[in-house]
């Protein structure tokens, strides 16, 4: 308590004082954790003030001060590590008043025990108060706050360090400590909404040992608040009401704020209107903007101007201001009908126009233009009984259109008096007006029309099928002026079916045709529709529809309309199905019908009625499947009917379908044309294969490379297709076995040998004797087959004139021989297995891209031709094949 009071004297002391009553501005006072009831704070002194009229009030309730200034806490209070501020006023009646503001500020005076570092001391300078300066205190500087004292400089030479913001972090320069006193001195003014509180870290070291002799200490210094910040506008000053608004109504809410010290004065606005008092009201605290009248109308004035000032502590002469204007926008109401800009109006039309403006209604509201206030509607409330007319609503101009919705006739009224009412989308309020009408005075001109029929629609009944001239009826029309039907004559207009005559003259209509009612031009109701036209002396028309009732006859009986009723066989069941029958004719003189079998019926079938219009025809023994035509009795309610054919399919079913009908035999032309079919296309392959092998294809010759390899050697000499031996054209398969079976080597020697003789030798050997020493008696069909094609499909002519002219030729056997003489007599040593892996083998494939192409018998043809379908015409043509090569 005695520190609290000695900080409390050195405040008092350093603060100026001033004339009039005065307390100190700051005040800092130490105190427990916890502050008990009746704990005294502090005394103010008042000494300067007049104790008779000064008053002394303090802003937090925990607090009361006594008759003697003392200031006392009525309840517990808690302070905390971070402390507790509030105010303190004195006034005087004639003076001003004065602000103090107390910090209640908690030391710890307890350190642990068995910490050693500390020392055990009364007094504890290391653990001092938080440090205040003032923000933009004007100086002079460097100014001197506080001294730092550690427990260890009593024993030791220590020297003092500090860092932190403020010192060396932003912002530099502002404090200095001096190492060896530990003065704490400000060098510059501070702005508290920038930086409002600074924590240094303070430590001290042994000068001899640089070894620190006490924890660290991190020193807070507060930046006390002044009030050097005007408070600002946040939002907007733009505001909306209704116009005729009662008194209090909430325009809106005016929000400023202040960057100086929350909860303190500094940041406590007082919001005050300066204009349009007469209009509006602002809540000094909140700023509520309100109406202080019901006068507002928007068609006199639709924005006012209000200035608004805004200060801080609370509007005290000593606060900051800031002013500004707010528009208020007066709301519209639907207050203003719409009104007429004449008494009344008048409008001519002629007779017969319809969908024709005939006048146009101009309105004044001084409501918001294009609002629903301002819109406006116009109905008419007499006059319109008939549907004549409607008004509608020029969206531009917001007059009314009045127009001719229906023909008017002259005859009937020459003047139609309409009463037209305008009003607006938007009901009325705030007024004691009422919607205005109008009267419009509507002539009707006369005009030369046509006849008229008397009656536009008119109906006549007659029963179908009467005798041609039978008399309808008789539809006339009249001149509307003259009342009269004199000289007008009577045409069809439309008449679908033909069935009608009219005479032109006296407008009478007969049967033409027969009707039937059962026709398409009848509706479903017997109606049948015809269009009449009259034409007066001046060939004006009218026009008038017919509407012929055609009355039903009993002239159609009950017919089964389906082709062929489905009767699926079940095993061990009778089937049945279901006969429907129809009548064109209506009812009564149709359904419900009576379904009966013929009296001569063998009893396989029986009928019966299931409803109406449908039957049940069951079989009442097995039968087997296939057609029936079973007779049954059809008659109509009235007894009018014959006897219908039914037929009846009777078979095996499947998902309600037939798994093979019944057919008739007998072929129809579709039948025909599908037998000739396949005759046509034989004929048509006939003709193809004749003319393929009577085509000549063009020679082409072989690039001569030299090098053949024994396999391909080229031959450019044909013979004429007669001179050819068939034995040199390659045996398909399906021919082999049968040349296997006969004398291969007679083959042999009847068709190659005979080619060869005259060589003089092949390998060393005659040809004759080499033929004459190999046994082709021993060997296969393939083995023959093997070298056969090598000599036939590399395309050898046995032409003895070859052999001589082609020494290419001739060097090729010379060479290989031997070795085919000795290969196959090798071959002939083994089974049959063996040669099937070890010798060449005849392939009429020799894959894409071969320089030899194909090697059967039509390789001479070019590609181009397209002869690819040759390949694919069955055995039928490989048994035409056989017979060509055999003749």
């Amino acid at each position: 308590m005695a520190q609290a009071l000695l900080f409390t004297l050195c405040v008092m002391l350093i603060l100026p004082r001033v004339e009039s009553c005065f307390i100190p501005k700051y005040l800092y006072v130490v105190v427990p954790q916890t502050v008990l009831p009746q704990y005294e704070i502090t005394k103010v002194d008042v000494s300067d003030c007049d104790r008779s009229t000064v008053r002394i009030t303090v802003t937090d309730p925990s607090f009361t001060v006594k008759s003697s200034g003392a200031i006392v806490a009525s309840t517990a209070v808690y302070v905390g590590g971070r402390g507790r501020t509030f105010s303190v006023w004195a006034q005087e009646d004639a003076g001003p008043g004065s602000e103090m503001e107390v910090h209640l500020v908690h030391s710890d005076l307890q350190r642990p025990q068995n910490d050693q570092r500390f020392l055990k001391r009364s007094k504890r300078r290391w653990s001092p108060p938080p440090f205040n300066i003032l923000e933009n205190d004007p100086g002079p500087y460097p100014k001197e706050i506080e001294k730092i004292v550690s427990d260890s400089e009593a024993i030791q030479d220590v020297y003092y360090t500090f860092s932190g913001p403020g010192y060396n972090e932003h912002p530099v320069g502002v404090f200095t400590l001096d190492r060896i006193s530990g003065m704490l001195t400000v060098h510059k003014a501070v702005d508290r909404e920038e930086f409002p509180m600074f924590i240094l870290r303070t430590r001290v070291f042994n000068s001899k040992t640089n070894k620190e002799t006490d924890l660290p200490l991190d020193i807070e210094i507060h930046v006390d608040d002044v009030n050097d910040n005007a408070p600002e506008f946040i939002s907007g000053l733009k505001y909306t009401v209704l116009e005729q608004s009662k008194a209090g109504t909430e325009v809106g809410k005016v929000n400023a704020s202040d960057r100086d010290k929350e909860n303190t004065l500094h940041v406590k606005i007082r919001y005050t209107l300066k204009t349009r008092l007469d209009l509006f009201a602002i809540d000094p605290a909140t700023g509520v903007i309100t109406t202080v009248t019901n006068t507002l109308d928007r068609e006199v004035k639709d924005k006012h101007e209000v200035i608004v000032e805004i200060k801080d502590m609370f509007g005290a002469d000593n606060g900051l201001f800031k002013t500004g204007t707010a528009t208020i926008t007066v709301g519209d109401i639907n207050d203003n009908p719409p009104t007429f800009t004449k008494a009344s109006y008048e409008a001519n039309v002629k007779e017969n126009e319809k969908e024709k403006l005939i006048l146009r209604i101009p309105v004044e509201d001084k409501d918001l233009v294009n609002t629903e206030n301002w819109i406006s509607k116009f109905i008419i409330t007499k006059g319109n009984e008939n549907g004549n007319f409607r008004v509608d609503r020029d969206p531009k101009t917001n007059e009314g259109l009045l127009y001719v919705a229906k023909p008017l006739n002259y005859e009937k009224n020459k003047n139609v008096k309409l009463e037209i009412m305008a009003r607006n989308e938007a009901e009325l309020s705030g007024t004691k007006a009422q919607w205005m009408s109008i009267p419009v005075d509507v002539a009707v001109t006369n005009v030369d029309e046509g006849p008229e029929f008397t009656a536009p629609t008119i109906h006549f009944t007659v029963k179908e099928n009467q005798p041609n001239g039978t008399l309808i009826g008789i539809y006339k029309a009249m001149d509307p002026e003259t009342k009269s039907s004199s000289g007008i004559k009577y045409y069809k207009a439309t008449d679908p079916a033909s069935w009608i005559n009219v005479d032109k003259v006296t407008g009478e209509l007969r049967v033409a045709n027969t009707i039937d009612r059962e026709s398409n031009f009848v509706t479903r109701d017997g109606i049948y529709n015809i269009t009449m036209k009259a034409v007066d002396a001046s060939s004006k028309t009218g026009t008038g529809t017919v509407l012929i009732h055609v009355e039903d006859v009993n002239d159609n009986v009950p017919t089964v309309p389906v082709s062929e009723l489905l009767l699926c066989e079940k095993e061990g069941e009778l089937g049945s199905v279901l006969v429907v029958a129809e009548d064109k004719d209506a009812p009564p003189l149709s359904s419900p019908f009576t379904f009966s079998l013929p009296p001569d019926n063998d009893g396989t079938w029986t009928v019966t009625r299931l409803n109406a219009t449908t039957a049940t025809l069951k079989h009442n023994k097995e039968l087997p499947t296939g057609i029936y035509s079973v007779p049954v009795h059809i008659t109509d309610l009235q007894g009018s009917g014959e006897t219908q054919m039914v037929p009846v399919r009777i078979c095996q079913c499947r998902s309600g379908v037939c798994l093979a009908k019944d057919r008739s035999t007998s072929f129809g032309g579709l039948g025909v044309l599908a037998m000739l079919l396949p005759l046509a296309l034989l004929l048509l392959l006939c003709l193809l294969l004749g003319f393929f092998c009577m085509t000549k294809r063009e020679k082409f010759e072989l690039e001569d490379t030299a090098d053949y390899g024994g396999i391909i050697l080229k031959s450019n000499t044909e013979g004429r297709g007669d001179e050819v031996d068939v034995s040199l054209i390659p045996v398909p398969n399906s021919v082999v076995g049968e040349i296997t079976k006969g004398s291969v080597k007679e083959s042999f020697k009847n068709a190659g040998y005979q080619g060869v003789k005259s060589m003089s030798t092949i390998g060393g050997q005659s040809m004759n004797g080499w033929m004459s020493g190999t046994d082709f008696q021993g060997h296969s069909s393939s083995q023959f087959d093997t070298l056969g094609g090598q000599m036939v499909g590399s395309g050898m002519n046995f032409d003895n004139r070859q052999f001589v002219q082609d020494s290419t030729f001739l060097h090729n056997w010379e060479t290989n021989g031997m070795y085919l003489y000795k290969k196959l007599g090798y071959l002939g040593t083994e089974e049959d297995g063996r040669y099937a892996d070890d010798i060449a083998h005849s392939y009429g494939f020799e894959g894409v891209g071969s320089a030899a192409g194909s090697v059967g018998c039509c390789s001479d043809f070019d590609d181009s031709d397209n002869l690819d379908f040759l390949n694919a015409l069955g055995p039928k043509f490989k048994t035409l094949a056989d017979v060509c090569k055999k003749t």
